[in-house]
């Protein structure tokens, strides 16, 4: 079943806020999802040149002191890092294919959860209130949110295979539903050299999207794309550098609700999500047209 969450600051000032805004809307998606949650948060940018990437552990008491000082004797880079329960945030002076290489040599047992210049993804198996605490979500600041949580229904409970995925700097996707075709589609996908770590079907529509932007299409074509080449029931909410986007299949069986005001746009699966919102009953708020794309972006910067 599964429950979708997102949150678009369009007032700065209420940056400060965001944690303790969007934590009691992942909360209010437990009864859709009570095995695992996980959320991407954007802000706390890094400047050009550098790479802030979210590591986890599949381990509780991963050593990551020892990695990042490896690391940074392998790299030479300038680098900084701060570590948030089982993952750390690691922002370093260098190239992202640089790092990725020296990772996969020093510990290729640490999931690389994303990797950009804003982007952070935290998450892991239990309910969403205990991964919002573990985390510590209701202190976090910054722009926008997405958020997922989850009820297994096609691959098992882990850590790697909670939501969101990642699809590419400073990218990353949440579902609900179901694709019917995701076993040959990534048997496909293998072949244009995309890996996956999980069996969860979701996993590959995030494939399916690093793909085409890779192969360069825009967002927004990728998106395209995917309402002719994916099979089943989904509603995804993307998350950018810049914004997010929302867009469900062309019947949209799966559940969603649209509410902006001045100072936000919330995005969930269910309006029980968004009633703790501030000013919510002078909102518009609406269900997103099936098979229609909707986007809230800042200026690039």
């Amino acid at each position: 079943m599964c429950g979708i969450v997102g949150l678009y600051l369009k007032n700065p000032a209420l940056e400060s806020q965001l944690g303790s805004l969007f934590e009691p809307m992942l909360e209010a998606m437990t009864d859709r999802g009570p095995d695992s949650a996980g959320f991407a948060i954007y802000g706390d940018e890094v400047a050009e040149g550098w790479v802030k990437l979210t590591l986890q552990a599949t381990s509780e008491g991963y050593d990551f002191g020892a990695l990042v000082t490896a690391l940074q004797q392998k790299l030479a880079a300038e680098l900084d890092w701060f570590q948030n329960a089982s993952a750390i945030v690691l922002k370093i002076r260098a190239a992202e294919a640089e790092v990725r290489a020296a990772l996969a040599e020093l510990a290729p047992e640490v999931r690389i959860m994303s990797a950009g210049r804003s982007i952070e993804i935290l998450k892991g198996m239990g309910l969403p209130q205990e991964i919002a605490s573990r985390f510590g979500l209701a202190g976090m600041q910054g722009s926008h949110i997405i958020g997922h949580t989850r009820m297994a229904t096609e691959s098992a409970v882990t850590m790697e295979g909670s939501h969101p995925f990642s699809t590419g700097a400073d990218l990353c996707l949440v579902h609900n539903g179901s694709l019917s075709n995701h076993s040959r589609l990534r048997q496909n996908l293998r072949r244009e050299g995309i890996t996956f770590e999980t069996e969860n079907d979701t996993e590959v529509a995030a494939g399916y999207l690093t793909w085409r932007l890779r192969e360069g299409d825009s967002l927004k074509q990728a998106l395209d794309r995917s309402l002719e080449d994916l099979d089943g029931f989904f509603t995804f909410a993307i998350g950018t550098r810049n914004g997010f986007a929302v867009i469900r299949d062309p019947i949209a069986c799966k559940p969603a609700i649209l509410a902006e005001t001045d100072d936000y746009v919330a995005m969930a699966s269910e309006y029980q999500a968004l009633s703790s919102l501030p000013g919510i009953e002078q909102a518009k708020v609406w269900e997103p047209a099936p098979a229609t794309l909707y986007v809230w972006e800042r200026e690039s910067a």
